[in-house]
C-alpha cells in the first residue's frame, strides 16, 4: 500500500459496500478504532482489520460459505488467508492492501457473509 490516504480510501470503499446491504453497519472497534465490525441486527458477518496483531496487513475478514475458505486460500494465497481466531469457523480473509483489489470479488464475499448472518427478511431484499 502506498500511503495511509490510499488505505483510508479503501476503508471508505468497504464501508460503502457494507451500506448497500439492508440494515448493515460498520462499527469501530479496537483501542484506536482502527478496526471495524460489520454487523446486521447485532450479528457480526465481517471485520475490517488493520495490522491485526502486528500482521502488517489490511484485510476484510468475513464469514464464508462451506468449503470457500480452503478453495480461495489454495487458489490464491497471496490475496486470501485464514484469519486468526475466526478461521477455525470457516471465515476467510482477503487482503485490501495489495496494489490491485478486485472490488467485485470483495463485494461478493461481503454479500455472501451478510447472507449467512442476516435474517431471511433482510436477505430477501437483496434479491
Amino acid at each position: 500500500m502506498k500511503s495511509s490516504a490510499e488505505a483510508g480510501k479503501r476503508k471508505k470503499r468497504l464501508i460503502a459496500l457494507c451500506r448497500e446491504l439492508p440494515e448493515a453497519v460498520a462499527v469501530p472497534v479496537g483501542l484506536a478504532n482502527e478496526h471495524l465490525a460489520l454487523k446486521v441486527r447485532g450479528k457480526t458477518f465481517g471485520y475490517y482489520a488493520w495490522d491485526h496483531h502486528g500482521d502488517a496487513r489490511i484485510a476484510l475478514h468475513c464469514k464464508a460459505a462451506p468449503g470457500e475458505q480452503g478453495r480461495l486460500v489454495q487458489e490464491d494465497p497471496k490475496r486470501f488467508f485464514v484469519p486468526p481466531y475466526l478461521g477455525k469457523n470457516g471465515w476467510v480473509a482477503v487482503r485490501l492492501d495489495l496494489a490491485k483489489v478486485d472490488w467485485g470479488e470483495v463485494a461478493y464475499l461481503l454479500r455472501t457473509a451478510y447472507r449467512l448472518s442476516a435474517p431471511k427478511s433482510l436477505v430477501a431484499q437483496l434479491d
